[in-house]
């Protein structure tokens, strides 16, 4: 027993652990050698690399129990810029000094158990002396657990609270344990991180934490000596990497390492000297950011007197930009940026007065003072505008900017404030939007700083919108709301309910576009609170009594609020119910849109929506152009973790034929956040009433006051409220809006009389005319900071790691225009009379666009700058400088520039990576080289101390891919390719010119890369290098110099002329008229003209065909019009085939849908061909070799089960059985091609000039001195002839040795086919390519095929179609269309689209080598698929199949009421029965806008139930059409007017005999056309007559579903009970219609809401008056309202307004339809 428990004792003895707890003995102080390096570099060798080392001696020593003192010895900075890792560190010795000073005193901390508190530094220390010392006594702090070797937890450090891994190690055997620490800094519950101008992006919650594109860890390796009080730390290895990936790519990375190592080299027991100064409290180990602004990355700027190097700067900008350099002047104006961060407000001040009254200075200034962003320079820019030193312009322009760049804290929050209240703002309406909205959006970015928004910043919002409804002013309502969705805070959202009537129903009475603009100041607190704005938006999206325009922008705030599967659900379910279609249609199209989306972020959502798609009825893809829709387009790179979508919100109006509402958006999405770019809006408003006839006084006529009295018969007919015309537009960027305007009729008029003093505008074109001639000039200058981003978190060295992107843009434009004219304006201005003037205009026009991109990764700092810099420039530079004539009565313009004697830039985009250091000290001693160093690779020694190696794996392996270039040398004629090859790099030079000899110029496009994807084939290592792409105008060498370039242009009747003296040499002298024929030979042989028809002859003559069979069919495109289209098939010559074994049989095919190809054989005795099946006997041949084939009868029914690509094209001007087939070879008989090619005519081409003279003649050439002019010269030729017409266009060179022509042609074969050719090179014979549209059938369904074939064409085209060839089937699949490969001709393609239905079509494109194909594709226009589909006569119906389409399809979109016996179809197409009641006029159609301005009413006669009558009221005219005797009668104000004579007035009204009937046209009034014939009546109103009609034929609103409503808005229950509530009542007197309506009572016992009830119905039913009895009686279904049986209420009382009571129940009853009155009605 004794034994057991001594072994016991032993076993716990040994299992005793030593005490960890690291510690520092009192009395003692402990030297630690420090070394900390840090380096900016791409993964791979030979990369130049920037990086910073600091060495020192530590001392430390304890105090106290806690307290410890730190003393810094000898610290050295050092430098790294070169080559990793061969280049050394470079000693900065004045860094070091800077450093040193501030190390001079001793620093104490808090140190208990390894755990670092609080620290302790000399007043006055700089914060990166601070920040150094804290990342010294990271690597000290530790937490150990004495009872746990392997464990984790969350410690405070220097980077924040991070998730830290202990690994405790014991090595007893050398008393010491090894310690490893990590840490994941993607795993903080609190980062140290500074991000500035980050407010607009939107990082996702719900979004994978895994997608980043900045990973950091970091590992720290202690050796502790055990010791009796616990463990001395005897040395610690920290190694930290950041892998930051800007394209999310795994290898595309650039990495920041750093490293610290600390030994302990010695113990004295001499203890640190306690500091003399008192020392203040700095915080814990947590990252001190510097307080303001910080350091933009551009070279660092020593600042000694401010206001100097402010004036200096500026006059540096101003003198760079004079020369042209924008590269310099961006980084200039960046630094002059910086600059004003730092100054004082008098400093500003001072500058401000120096330069304010010199443009250039002015310009720039204010441009950065805007930038700067600080408080300083925004009270200065408030004071400014206070004291009027800026104009309203200059205001506009830099208030935007202003708020845009300025930081958001207290301070500039109050100086904001003022703007609001500024009088000067307060005074100019556009200013006072601006400031309004700009303070939303810094209130905005304020509060997103903070989880708690103070309610006194969003006060003065709060107050401006109480303001606007008490004084009931709709405008700041508007302007209110704006900016308080630019805030866009959670507290504001009490505020925007009292504006929508679904909470608020005091807001029923304000118009709805405040309604809209409330809906809409949801959408950014939706991203604080999208539960709320999601309950809200809902419950306004059901509202059903809401404006069909706010219910669908309520979807939209909806959605992105990412509403879960059962809100989606619930929004499809109401669709199969919703009353208005404008709604259905935009809510399916936007869940449509939504479910197809492919972005991370919106999984969810698309998934709730492909749901909801599925319960939804596909009718709603049918709805036409005029129902609201949503257009998605988008895309999402999982590789690069980046994408954007954009939108299109189109919202229909009942009022108008086109959106009303448009709101497009552009949004870009980037690894887990997502930002919201651009977004623009157009709103307008019954702006067709400014673009129609609006001096007709509708109110003075007696139709206005008619209708006034007849509306007062129909129960609750209110006449539709007024509309002003206004047009609104407004922009957002970054999801804030910036600015808005509503343009009305009042603005146009008082922008009018501002301008002239008038309201007319032809003073306005009359003075914009005059200041014109006095000359305009003047500068414009716009530069600004567009981007500036920073992300930046610490480094265990105690150094920031800053990522950062800075972009400066500048817009510049120099002009001056100087305008004579002769004969001078007259007194009594018309603007016709600019049509008999001649101008001399003189231009100088200079526009230039600069934009320049740094982004950084590395260390930035007041003190220094080390790391890695891009640098990209866009520019953009032109030149228009010219001298123009035109003599607008001899149709005559000449202008004329000089030529291009020196390199002239027009456009480049340049990038090129460095590696850069820069200190404080040593401004002027900049160190930046290339990242990818020119030549040859460095050698690289692998041999150091902080090898790649230890971190990151070797780059892959780099194979270079054996890809053919698009365009390579030799294919273009004047195009140049260079390859250098260093070791282990690639530079690429290629270079593509058109010359333009006989204009001295050539314009190229340069191409220059070198990068480093040799070591990682990444879209990062592609970027990092130097590339330059430009667009370059050069001088061409010319035997003379080129004096000049000049256009002349000549219309009319001396157009032929002109290009006759353009040929003459010697002087010009004045020549009598020649006759026609004369200038007719001239022109031929300056063009060449016989010497193409030549050829084309020679080809008719011999039957041959030139290179293939294609090339005949487009010279036949000459040919005369009179000739008989045949097609030409034929066979390929044998002894051709001979000569050219390697060509396939069909290359030379012409080709036609449904044919097969070689599928011919010898003993073949039938063939397909012309889209039908035909039978063809070879023993019908004629001697011509021709076959004659019989169309067979059962062409469709062939093709009822084949592919839709298979199917048969067959053209409409193919009648007949027979076709004559001309083959070009009587030899072979054997195969015959059954494919078709373009028909053409076969005769005699024809040149258009033999009959006609030239309508346009060109001519642009090179003035020389002594030497004959060169360039070309173009010539137009029509015949407009009503069967035909026809189009040739000739080019050729002024110079008579070049045969290079060009002719161009087009015509109109018949009805059915128009045709095109193009052809050029010398004599037109090098390269041709023809086209043709014609109409037809394809699989029974009216098609129409546009066909393309080509013979020769240059290879740089044919590369260009391999190239489309690689990226068409995926684009077209994307698309959703099917494919098939199967080889065709390849010289032709060809497309067919055929109407399926008035909606629908299926479209087929054969290319050579691929068949894609689609059906039932919606069209956004129903399109008629019958010629008969219009009750209109077309004009020029026998001219051509063309024009008819496109009149149709006008025709078709305007609406047509018709009645035809019983049947009646509205304006919205919805038809039904109804059996009108004879003698009693109904309101068919009427306007029921404020004008008045028609009324349609109709009857049944009472003799014949298929007759009516017809009266109309327009203007003052009552025109009254009736049948008597079997004739049509007119009757216009009650006498008799002739039919057979048409009747005109003044007031626009034209009634006429059209197809045995009456035909009403006044479009002056609303009504296109109006046709009776005694039993049909039909009215087409006017496209601006939308929302604006009533009466049975509608409204013309395209709700379907609500086209039953009666006078007073009710949506009736069935047809005959909405077509009654329209008949009118007359005098029973006198009146022959003896219906009246009434409130009806439901008689029966009805038990409502388990109480007795009386029901009495909600609207009047017909009913013969009193005195007459029914003999004829239909059921309606009618609404009632019911109440107690004991209720006082009853019909009989006069007062009650039973229409306006709630429908409790709805039965049936019957209706009056026809009356027997068997007494006197009236007295005698």
């Amino acid at each position: 027993m004794r034994g057991l428990i001594l072994a016991l004792v032993l076993s716990l003895v040994g299992a005793q652990k030593h005490d960890l707890e690291p510690g520092f003995p009192t009395g003692k102080t402990y030297l630690y050698d420090y070394k900390g390096l840090i380096l900016h570099r791409l993964p791979g060798k030979g990369l130049a690399a920037a990086g910073l080392k600091l060495t020192c001696r530590l001392e430390i020593s304890r105090v106290s129990r806690s307290d410890h003192l730190l003393q810094i010895r000898s610290p050295k900075l050092e430098e790294y810029h070169g080559f990793w890792p061969r280049d050394p560190f470079i000693l900065s010795p004045r860094l070091t000094e800077i450093i040193a000073a501030c190390f001079s005193q001793a620093f104490k901390f808090e140190y208990i158990k390894g755990r670092v508190g609080i620290i302790y530094a000399p007043e006055n220390c700089p914060i990166i002396c601070t920040n150094l010392m804290r990342g010294i006594l990271n690597v000290m702090n530790m937490n150990i657990k004495k009872s746990q070797n392997v464990y984790e937890l969350q410690e405070a450090g220097i980077e924040g609270i991070c998730q830290a891994r202990y690994v405790i190690q014991d090595d007893s055997k050398n008393n010491c344990a090894i310690i490893s620490k990590s840490k994941d800094l993607t795993d903080c519950q609190d980062s140290a991180v500074q991000s500035t101008g980050m407010a607009y992006i939107r990082p996702c919650s719900t979004c994978p934490t895994k997608v980043r594109n900045m990973k950091g860890t970091v590992l720290f390796t202690y050796k502790m000596k055990y010791h009796d009080s616990g463990a001395l730390m005897t040395s610690a290895v920290s190694e930290q990497v950041y892998q930051i990936s800007p394209f999310n790519e795994p290898d595309g990375i650039a990495v920041t390492e750093a490293k610290q190592e600390l030994f302990l080299v010695d113990i004295k027991s001499t203890p640190i000297k306690a500091p003399d100064a008192q020392l203040q409290n700095q915080g814990s180990l947590r990252y001190h950011f510097p307080e303001g602004l910080l350091q933009m990355p551009v070279p660092l700027i020593r600042v000694k007197n401010a206001d100097v190097q402010l004036t200096e700067t500026l006059q540096q900008l101003v003198r760079n930009n004079k020369e042209g350099n924008t590269t310099e002047a961006s980084v200039k104006f960046l630094q002059m940026v910086q600059l004003l961060r730092v100054v004082t407000l008098d400093q500003i001040e001072a500058v401000w007065t120096q330069f304010a009254s010199e443009p250039p200075y002015r310009h720039w200034f204010m441009s950065a003072v805007c930038a700067a962003g600080a408080t300083d320079t925004f009270q200065f820019l408030k004071q400014k505008i206070h004291d009027k030193n800026l104009k309203i312009w200059e205001a506009a322009v830099v208030l935007p900017l202003a708020f845009h760049s300025v930081t958001p804290n207290k301070k500039t929050l109050e100086v904001a404030s003022t703007f609001l209240t500024c009088p000067q703002i307060q005074k100019a309406p556009m200013l006072r939007v601006l400031v309004y909205l700009g303070y939303g959006s810094l209130v905005n970015k304020y509060c997103a700083q903070s989880s708690f928004c103070p309610n006194e910043v969003l006060q003065p919002l709060h107050d401006l919108a109480a303001e606007a409804s008490s004084r009931n002013d709709v405008e700041d309502m508007a302007l209110a709301l704006k900016a308080i969705g630019n805030a866009g805070e959670t507290a504001s959202i009490k505020r925007i309910l009292k504006y929508l009537p679904t909470f608020s129903p005091a807001a029923m009475a304000l118009p709805s576009k405040i309604h809209a603009v409330a809906v809409l100041a949801l959408r950014k607190i939706a991203r604080k609170d999208p539960v709320k704005v999601r309950e809200i938006t809902f419950q306004t999206y059901m509202d059903s009594t809401l404006d069909p325009n706010v219910r669908m922008k309520s979807c939209v705030v909806l959605f992105e609020t990412k509403p879960s599967v059962p809100i989606v659900v619930a929004m499809a379910n109401s669709l199969l119910r919703e009353t208005s279609l404008q709604v259905a249609s935009f809510t399916y199209q936007h869940i449509k849109a939504l479910a197809v989306g492919k972005i991370p972020q919106l999984y969810n959502l698309s998934a709730a929506c492909n749901i909801a798609i599925k319960l939804l009825s596909s009718r709603f893809d049918m709805l036409s152009y005029r129902y609201s829709k949503v257009i998605h387009a988008g895309g999402y790179s999982h590789a690069y973790k980046a994408g954007a979508i954009w939108r299109v919100y189109l919202m229909n109006s009942p009022n108008s034929m086109f959106p009303s509402d448009i709101i497009t958006k552009i949004r870009g999405y980037y690894a887990n956040t997502a930002t919201d770019i651009v977004e623009m809006a157009l709103q307008s408003q019954s702006l067709t009433n400014i673009i129609r006839k609006q001096n007709i006084p509708f109110a003075e006529y007696d139709t206005y006051k008619a209708l006034k009295e007849l509306g007062k018969t129909l129960l609750g007919w209110k006449e539709l409220p007024p509309e002003d015309p206004l047009l609104s537009a407004c922009i957002k960027v970054f999801s804030h809006e910036i600015a808005f305007i509503d343009i009305n009729s009042d603005i146009i008029q008082q922008a009018m009389k501002s301008l002239t003093g008038s309201s007319s505008w032809q003073p306005a074109v009359k003075r914009a005319v005059e200041e014109a001639q006095r000359g305009v000039s003047g500068q414009w200058t716009l530069p600004t900071v567009v981007v500036e981003l920073r992300h930046a978190v610490p480094t265990v060295l105690g150094l920031p790691l800053e990522l950062s992107m800075s972009g400066v843009a500048l817009a510049q434009a120099v002009a001056a225009v100087d305008v004579q004219m002769s004969p001078p304006l007259s007194d009594n201005f018309r603007p016709l009379q600019l049509l008999e003037t001649n101008m001399d205009i003189h231009a100088d026009i200079q526009p230039k666009v600069y934009f320049h991109m740094i982004a950084m990764m590395g260390t930035n700092t007041q003190y220094l700058q080390s790391g890695l810099e891009l640098h990209a420039e866009f520019s953009a530079n032109t030149t228009m400088k010219f001298d123009a004539r035109i003599n607008m009565k001899e149709k005559n313009v000449k202008i004329e520039t000089l030529p291009c004697h020196q390199e002239i830039e027009l456009a480049a985009v340049r990038s090129e990576a460095y590696a850069i250091s820069r200190n404080m000290e040593e401004v002027d001693s900049e160190k930046k080289s290339p990242i990818l160093p020119k030549g040859e690779m460095p050698t690289i020694i692998s041999n150091q101390h902080f090898q790649s190696s230890e971190i990151f794996s070797r780059a892959r392996s780099w194979k270079q891919r054996n890809i053919p270039s698009v365009i390579s040398k030799g294919h273009l004629q004047d195009s140049e390719e260079e390859h250098h090859h260093g070791v282990g790099q690639k530079s690429s030079a290629h270079m593509f010119c058109s010359k333009l000899a006989n204009l001295g110029c050539s314009a190229c496009l340069s191409l220059k890369s070198r990068n480093s994807a040799f070591l990682r084939n990444t879209f990062l290592n592609k970027l990092v290098g130097e590339h330059e792409a430009k667009i370059v105008l050069k001088p061409v060498h010319t035997d003379a110099d080129i004096e000049k370039i000049q256009l002349e242009m000549q219309a009319g009747a001396k157009a032929a002329s002109k290009i006759i003296d353009a040929t003459n040499s010697g002087p010009k002298e004045e020549k009598e008229p020649s006759l026609y024929e004369n200038i007719k030979a001239k022109l031929k042989k300056i063009f060449g003209i016989g010497n193409v028809f030549k050829v084309t002859n020679k080809t008719h003559h011999h039957k041959k065909w030139i290179h293939s069979k294609v090339k005949a069919a487009v010279t036949d495109l000459w040919e005369e019009p009179s000739a008989t289209p045949l097609s030409s098939s034929s066979s390929t010559d044998s002894s051709a085939e001979g000569k050219e074994p390697g060509n396939r049989h069909e290359k030379d095919e012409l080709w036609q849908f449904g044919k097969k190809h070689g599928s011919g054989s010898s003993s073949s005795s039938s063939s397909t061909g012309s889209g039908s099946s035909r039978t063809c006997s070879s023993s019908r041949e004629d001697n011509s070799g021709d076959k004659h084939c019989s169309v067979d009868s059962e062409y469709f029914n062939q093709q009822a089960d084949l592919p839709i690509y298979q199917f048969w094209f067959k053209p409409a001007d193919e009648q007949g059985p027979q076709r004559k087939i001309q083959s070009s070879s009587s030899s072979s008989s054997s195969s015959s091609s059954s494919n078709e090619g373009i028909s053409t005519p076969v005769s005699q081409p024809v040149f258009l000039g033999d009959r006609n003279p030239p309508i346009l003649a060109a001519v642009l050439r090179a003035i020389k001195k002594n030497e004959q002019p060169t360039g070309y010269q173009l010539v137009l030729y029509t015949n407009r002839q009503a069967s035909r017409l026809r189009v040739q266009v000739f080019v050729s060179s002024i110079t008579e040795s070049d045969r290079w022509k060009l002719c161009a042609g087009a015509s109109v074969v018949n009805s059915h086919k128009a045709s095109g050719t193009l052809k050029w090179g010398k004599d037109c014979q090098d390269y041709q390519v023809a086209t043709q549209i014609a109409t037809g059938q394809f699989a029974s369904h009216p098609a129409i095929q546009v066909k393309l074939e080509w013979s020769e064409v240059p290879s740089s085209v044919r590369k260009t179609a391999r190239w489309f060839y690689t990226y068409l089937p995926g684009a077209l699949y994307m698309l959703g269309y099917s494919q098939k490969q199967q080889r065709g001709p390849s010289h032709q393609a060809a497309i067919v689209m055929a109407l399926t239905s008035p909606r629908t079509c299926d479209v087929v494109l054969k290319l050579p080598e691929l068949t894609v194909y689609n059906r039932a594709i919606m069209l956004p226009v129903p399109l008629p698929t019958r010629s008969d589909t219009t009750t209109l006569a077309l004009p020029f119906s026998n001219w051509n199949v063309f024009y008819q389409a496109a009149f149709s399809i006008i025709e078709n979109l305007k609406a047509r009421c018709s009645v035809s016996q019983n049947m009646i179809t509205t304006f919205n197409g919805v038809e039904f029965n109804y059996s009108m009641p004879a003698n009693c006029y109904h309101i068919l159609a009427q306007d029921c806008s404020p004008e008045l301005k028609f009324l349609v009413m109709m009857k049944r006669l009472e003799e014949s139930a298929d007759l009516m009558a017809v009266t109309v009221r327009l203007a003052n005219h009552k025109i009254d059409m009736y049948v008597s005797n079997g004739l049509i009668q007119l009757k216009i104000n009650g006498v008799q007017t002739p039919t057979d004579v048409p009747y005109t007035s003044k007031s626009g009204l034209l009634i006429s005999s059209e197809k045995e009937g009456m035909s009403l046209k006044a479009p002056a009034y609303g009504v296109e056309k109006l046709h009776y014939d005694g039993h049909n009546l039909g009215i087409q109103v006017a496209f601006w007559m939308a929302g604006k009609t009533c009466g049975i034929c509608g409204k013309y609103d395209a709700e379907k579903k609500r086209e039953y409503q009666t006078p007073s808005g009710y949506l009736a229950k069935d047809a005959v009970s909405f077509a009654q509530s329209w008949v009118i009542s007359e005098d029973t007197c006198t009146g022959a219609c003896k219906l009246q309506r009434k409130f009806v009572k439901i008689e029966k016992p009805v038990a409502f809401d388990k109480k007795a009830s009386k029901c009495f119905s909600i609207e009047p039913v017909l009913h013969c008056a009193e005195g007459c009895s029914a003999t004829r009686t239909v059921p309606v279904s009618v609404g009632f309202h019911c109440v107690p049986s004991d209720s006082t209420l009853d019909l009989e009382e006069k007062q009650v307004r039973l229409d306006q009571k709630s429908e409790d129940l709805v039965s049936r009853v019957d209706a009056h339809t026809a009356c027997s009155c068997a007494q006197q009605l009236c007295p005698a």
